[in-house]
């Protein structure tokens, strides 16, 4: 149980967030943003348009996490920095609004590719070359028409590429830094 409980906890967050007033709160909506409400900043990341959303992100969250195997320490400050950095580089994009975890995914899923490949696990840059490659090409031919008929909204490609490229920053901090160093532990 002590093993799943960052994910049981991420996912309880997410699903409760569905919930109304809770969802219309933590959307990040660039104007409630500007007056003040700062918490959208990051919690607009862990509420979705709809259950599909939600359920497709949450899988992908856990996948993520049974694949790199992070301590609950660097899952919890990579979730935690991706997400402020989502949800801050959004601003420079021009959405007015946007809820969904796919762009702090794509920022964990770099994040520890990256690591694991600085460390010596020479397959991982295939990982990381496949990230990088996905959203490039999301970047330039636009989201799947599928997915975005599934979540009811606009896929936010540009939320995957400042998750991605968060979560490529972190890990090279990680791993480069000597005191960040045990952020990247992978003992559970």
């Amino acid at each position: 149980m002590r093993l799943f409980f960052p994910l049981i906890a991420v996912s309880l967050v997410c699903l409760g967030l569905q919930f109304e007033p809770l969802a219309s709160l933590t959307e990040w909506h660039r104007q409630w943003i500007s007056e003040g409400q700062w918490w959208r900043i990051v919690s607009g990341n862990f509420t979705h348009t709809n259950f599909a959303h939600l359920a497709m992100n949450l899988a992908g969250l856990w996948v993520i996490h049974f694949i790199f195997k992070p301590s609950h320490r660097a899952f919890a400050w990579a979730l935690l920095l991706i997400s402020l950095a989502v949800g801050l580089l959004n601003m420079l994009s021009d959405m007015t609004s946007y809820v969904g975890l796919s762009g702090v995914l794509h920022g964990l899923f770099a994040c520890f590719a990256l690591q694991e490949a600085l460390k010596g696990r020479k397959s991982s840059w295939l990982l990381v070359i496949g990230v990088v490659a996905k959203v490039a090409w999301e970047m330039s031919m636009g989201a799947s028409q599928s997915t975005s008929e599934l979540i009811q909204a606009r896929v936010a490609v540009e939320s995957h590429m400042f998750g991605t490229l968060s979560g490529l920053v972190f890990a090279l901090f990680v791993v480069k830094l000597p005191f960040l160093g045990r952020l990247s532990n992978n003992e559970q």
